[in-house]
């Protein structure tokens, strides 16, 4: 199922419906010689070109008026390498496929995030991350990539091989050419107990350093208006395997989850004024509960309310302090949050613009119901971000720009030089790279 539409006209729109493009043409190319003809023609003919996925970044960063390269039918396992344990998969294979291939293998990523509806490169591209003691993004996995550069070259990389574009591209927000091909490190199959238990706010702030350091994986869930929390923590099992049963799965998954969810979402539109008491509600709702299960039915799960969203990374040291800061501001604010907010934690890598870039850091998202008005509490949000340093989701709502960048970026300079250098004429320019990289 694809995210996005093309609507009348050649509009396209992206899954959270927050943005809308009409681009001059559309290409699907079959081959990666196809791709590389579309952007020379591109380039003949004056247009940008830009490549989207399945939608799911909710800011503009894949809208383009020139010509809009859809990825689908570049898709599939190229190759699988069990002697050094890597699998190479074209560009727009979506994550969900490829969990699915790997797992017929015995195979598995280390960490992954907790939706797979988004092709590889675009989830990799904006910097997609799970949570994780020693592992968090997509990106950090990477062991190498082949992309199509401005001039229509293919250009391969790796930590050997132009290792100055491996260290960028790997999460390139499509300002260095479009990727083609992706080479991820895998390993055998493995289980994760989940579990997941409420815990009060207060709790989880006092003990966030220890519940971090006890845990592979630990998240949380703040169901604002309320002093409550989800907690889920995941770690390898030997087993054996007691995955959430169908009937509860259900039950908690989807009924609770996302069609109880819905109809929250929906009379806390109609009536703002119920949304804590709604948020009380549901946020008891949720039991204790402990199940086995192979890595991606773990770490993912269905999301079908739709909604907006704006994430931060923050030093991890600072995560506790910004969630009571976040948490007095809604208190005061008189605003009415209907979603829960995410906390999740990524240690440091060395990719030039991950949000993890040289430091240890914790991830807060806040979601609002798409279709409602979020700027007053996004805003807000940001204010309390950015004053520790905060670095936004490359996919996700910010209002952060180059000269935000190149202060909370050491390495900013390193990737807006390397992007000159393969793109001097600004093929795979858009408004919004305009912004968050300058032009």
């Amino acid at each position: 199922m694809s995210s996005t539409t093309s609507g009348k006209n050649g509009t396209w729109r992206n899954w959270g419906g927050n943005v809308v493009a009409r681009p001059a043409r559309e290409v699907t190319p079959a081959s990666v010689d196809e791709l590389a003809e579309a952007v020379r023609r591109a380039a003949e003919d004056g247009l940008k070109v830009k490549a989207v996925g399945t939608g799911h970044s909710f800011t503009s960063i894949a809208a383009t008026d020139g010509v809009l390269i859809r990825p689908q039918l570049l898709t599939g396992i190229r190759n699988l390498d069990r002697d050094n344990m890597t699998v190479t998969v074209e560009a727009g294979t979506p994550l969900k496929r490829l969990n699915l291939a790997l797992a017929r293998e015995g195979l598995s990523l280390t960490n992954m995030g907790d939706i797979m509806e988004q092709t590889v490169s675009g989830a990799t591209s904006t910097g997609t991350h799970g949570t994780g003691r020693e592992s968090a993004s997509i990106a950090a996995q990477i062991k190498g990539l082949e992309l199509v550069t401005a001039d229509g070259s293919v250009l391969v990389c790796s930590e050997k091989e132009n290792p100055e574009v491996f260290a960028a591209a790997r999460i390139g927000l499509g300002a260095l050419g479009i990727v083609t091909a992706i080479t991820f490190a895998v390993e055998p199959i493995f289980l994760l107990t989940a579990r997941e238990e409420p815990m009060p706010f207060d709790k989880v702030l006092a003990d966030f350093d220890e519940l971090w350091a006890e845990n592979e994986h630990f998240e949380f869930y703040w169901f604002p208006h309320t002093g409550s929390t989800n907690t889920k923590r995941n770690n390898r099992s030997a087993g054996p395997r007691k995955p959430v049963s169908r009937i509860s799965s259900w039950v908690e998954d989807e009924f609770l989850s996302n069609g109880v969810f819905q109809v929250a979402q929906w009379v806390g539109r109609a009536a703002p004024a119920t949304i804590p008491t709604i948020a009380q509600v549901s946020s008891k709702a949720l039991s204790a509960r402990t199940y086995t299960d192979i890595p991606y039915k773990v770490f993912t799960s269905p999301r079908r309310v739709r909604f907006v969203e704006m994430e931060y990374a923050v030093p991890r040291a600072a995560v506790t302090e910004t969630l009571r800061e976040l948490k007095s501001m809604v208190e005061r604010s008189g605003l009415r949050i209907s979603f829960p907010v995410e906390v999740r934690t990524a240690p440091a890598d060395d990719i030039t613009l991950s949000t993890a870039s040289g430091r240890d850091s914790a991830y807060i998202a806040v979601h609002m119901a798409k279709g409602t008005p979020y700027q007053g509490y996004f805003t807000a949000a940001e204010r309390i971000f950015t004053a520790h340093g905060g670095r936004p989701h490359w996919g996700k709502i910010h209002t952060g720009d180059a000269e935000y960048f190149a202060g909370v970026y050491p390495r900013f300079g390193e990737f807006t030089a390397l992007r000159d250098r393969l793109d001097p004429d600004r093929r795979f320019q858009n408004d919004y790279l305009r912004r968050v990289l300058g032009s």
